[in-house]
């Protein structure tokens, strides 16, 4: 299909539409996530879809497989929060728990293991470079989202571990614009990061002494 290679020409590299518009609505996305409103996941569906085709073009499965599970993930997601505003008319975000983190770290652990095989023994599954790479970005970024969809703050944790590894990745696959963003990522995570913990921070005393009351 044509489109999936449609793009420009910038200091002779070509830039896909699918990959420069999927990366903006991803920047998107973590800016309403800070604020916490229910728009971030009909447009982190919308910019998966897009990147989706964007990685089938460049042909790296672990991020285009990363997509399609997005897509389910931000359905999930767009589900809880609804919920959480039905239940508390707000989207309550709180630290995991010691259990809770030891269950995405082993998800992290295990899944990227399991995936990694896939992409090795997989015929149509290989990918060119580094498999291990490929999975950690797709489990970790599964994670990541998982615990956004729960509103905890240790989300955004998640994602710096994966844009740590993102970046070179996407560089050499050729998706300049989703290297790019990824470093914009950062910043932008971090802020969240300190946003949401300090929210966390705020409503856990009032509870605190609601308790001891």
């Amino acid at each position: 299909m044509n489109w999936l290679g449609a793009g420009f020409e910038v200091f002779g590299e070509h830039i896909l539409w699918t990959d420069l518009t999927g990366n903006v609505l991803s920047l998107a996305v973590v800016w309403l996530a800070m604020r916490k409103t229910l728009w971030t996941w009909p447009v982190q569906l919308t910019g998966a879809l897009l990147l989706l085709a964007a990685s089938l073009h460049a042909s790296v499965p672990g991020n285009a497989l990363k997509q399609v599970l997005f897509c389910g993930l931000a359905l999930y997601g767009w589900i809880m929060w609804t919920r959480g505003r039905r239940e508390t008319d707000a989207i309550v975000v709180r630290q995991a728990t010691a259990r809770e983190r030891a269950v995405l770290l082993g998800a992290l652990v295990v899944g990227t293991a399991v995936v990694a095989q896939l992409f090795v023994h997989l015929d149509w599954l290989k990918v060119a470079w580094s498999p291990w790479a490929n999975a950690y970005i797709f489990v970790g970024s599964a994670v990541a989202t998982f615990a956004q969809s729960r509103a905890l703050v240790d989300f955004w944790i998640v994602w710096v571990l994966v844009d740590l590894v993102g970046v070179p990745l996407a560089l050499k696959s050729g998706l300049y614009v989703s290297g790019a963003v990824y470093g914009i990522f950062f910043v932008m995570v971090m802020v969240g990061f300190r946003n949401w913990l300090r929210e966390s921070r705020s409503t856990q005393i009032p509870r605190q002494k609601a308790v001891t009351a």
